[in-house]
């Protein structure tokens, strides 16, 4: 990795069409690298980013709310919280007010595994050859490109 033209063997017709590419590109790099990282874990790149929302909140919150935070949206969030409620790693609780509403909490063990894994993700790392200038810059054009 490092010149997506060369690592791709390919010209384009112009940088936007460059760019678009390597934004894809790009992505898909970093999830082969998630989905590697967190298997040995048991969890997925989203159940990660649900607990870590869960732990950010520091108090229950709605489904809505989970699904409303997360990264990259999970169509399947009542199949990840099942999942993630197999292995203790949240709770969901009645919501006093309306009983068509789960509240999710994470718990101990959710908390424990986060411990784990924080100084380990390899992902932390991932922008090392960027300035704090250019991460910035790099985030307000990912911005300005959505």
């Amino acid at each position: 990795m490092g010149n997506f033209a060369e690592d791709i063997k390919s010209k384009f017709e112009n940088n936007k069409v460059k760019a678009l590419l390597n934004v894809l590109y790009t992505a898909n790099h970093i999830t082969s690298l998630q989905n590697d990282f967190f298997k040995p874990f048991g969890l997925s790149p989203q159940q990660y980013n649900i607990l870590r929302i869960l732990r950010g909140a520091k108090k229950p919150i709605k489904v809505q709310t989970i699904k409303e935070r997360m990264v990259e949206r999970a169509p399947n969030l009542t199949r990840l919280t099942d999942k993630m409620c197999d292995k203790n790693l949240i709770k969901r609780i009645a919501y006093p007010e309306d009983r068509r509403v789960v509240l999710i909490e994470i718990t101990e063990h959710g908390l424990d595994l986060l411990n784990k894994i924080q100084p380990n993700n390899p992902l932390h790392n991932l922008l090392d050859n960027l300035t704090e200038d250019e991460a910035g810059q790099l985030s307000d054009l990912l911005d300005k490109m959505r």
